[in-house]
């Protein structure tokens, strides 16, 4: 169902008029968000707190600081996030849902900041999305056929950036170990499109494991066939069939958004006077974000500032700087980010109760 346009704002489509009251759970709903909204926060707050010895390690250098690169670092970490929120947007458009700037730059922040204040919170950060698309008409296919092919879109652009920094580092002599890794990553990219290109031959595939869920799960329910289920979810599907050039246009954002926070990383080395160790700042910056999907620590807090440290020091990046450098970009693209996410988050559900509450319940006669 695509969002009604009432003259120059789109706003999401109505809900259906509520026949009953609700009920215990539904009126408990918002102060159980709450709770849970509190809870992260604490959380995230905790986890600030563990990492002071870092923030301070960053402070030592703000009186050498040159805050014109600064500046400019933290509107490049604006545009990673406004490359990605249009990249979500291109891609419910190619359904038919229209979702507008503001709201989806909103809801991509938000969901960062979920991702990174939790060990393991790409599945809520997942789940959030999921539920901002449906509140803004997509159904339940086109929202998980969204989330799965932004994945597959961003991990192919990083794929790409680290394969083309392999390919550097290998010129130079010096791969930091990480030649298997790469090709392993760039593997699984080629496979990911490989799988969109040919997702037709899939359907025998999808089908025996729609088979099994309903015997294992009983979901689909078992009393339809499973390729009938697997036909329908074609047809729907069928709807959604991006052209070339919006799939190009997904890919140059994909790759928009790797390159915008890459830049965020060399401006950080600009910002405390260090030189740019450009010749193994592409493998490093991939190495990085690549130990960042290991669910160990939230937004692989540590994991990624050692990975990026080792191996730009590895490539002549001097230590006490690299260490600078790397930490400031942490601080702008991690610590500066989280609390402007959760804000959008704040934002996002106070607009949202505000809009439940304007709606008008039928009690059931």
């Amino acid at each position: 169902m695509n969002c009604e346009n009432r003259g120059e704002v789109i706003v999401p489509p109505d809900p259906p008029i509520v026949t009953r009251l609700p009920g215990r759970w539904t009126r408990a709903g918002p102060a159980i968000r709450l709770v849970i909204g509190l809870a992260a926060i604490g959380v995230a707050a905790w986890v600030i707190s563990g990492k002071t010895d870092e923030l301070r390690s960053v402070g030592q250098y703000l009186d050498h600081l040159r805050w014109w690169w600064l500046v400019v670092a933290v509107v490049a970490e604006v545009a990673c996030y406004l490359a990605l929120s249009s990249l979500q947007r291109r891609l419910l458009k190619a359904g038919g849902v229209r979702v507008p700037i503001p709201y989806m730059l909103g809801i991509t922040m938000a969901g960062s900041a979920i991702q990174n204040s939790f060990p393991g919170g790409s599945v809520i950060y997942l789940a959030y999305l999921y539920r901002q698309f449906r509140r803004w008409g997509a159904n339940d296919l086109l929202s998980a056929w969204t989330i799965v092919a932004f994945n597959i879109v961003t991990f192919v652009a990083l794929a790409a950036i680290s394969a083309v920094g392999l390919a550097l580092a290998l010129s130079a002599g010096s791969t930091n170990d990480l030649v298997e890794a790469i090709l392993g990553i760039v593997l699984v990219a080629t496979l990911f499109v490989i799988l969109v290109v040919e997702r037709r031959r899939l359907v025998p595939h999808l089908t025996r494991a729609v088979r099994l869920s309903q015997r294992l799960f009983r979901r689909p329910r078992p009393g339809q066939e499973a390729d009938e289920v697997v036909r329908d979810w074609t047809e729907e599907l069928g709807v959604v069939s991006p052209s070339r050039s919006v799939w190009a246009r997904a890919g140059i954002m994909g790759l928009s958004n790797w390159l915008a926070d890459l830049s965020c990383l060399a401006l950080s080395f600009m910002a405390v006077g260090a030189p740019v160790p450009w010749r193994g700042l592409l493998l490093a910056y991939g190495a990085g974000q690549l130990a960042s999907v290991l669910p160990i620590t939230p937004g692989g807090l540590g994991v990624v500032e050692g990975s990026i440290t080792v191996a730009l020091v590895t490539f002549g990046g001097g230590k006490i700087s690299t260490v600078a450098a790397v930490l400031l970009y942490r601080l702008v693209s991690y610590w500066l980010m989280l609390p402007v996410g959760w804000g959008s988050w704040a934002a996002l559900a106070m607009l949202g109760r505000t809009r439940r509450e304007a709606e008008n319940v039928v009690p059931a006669t």
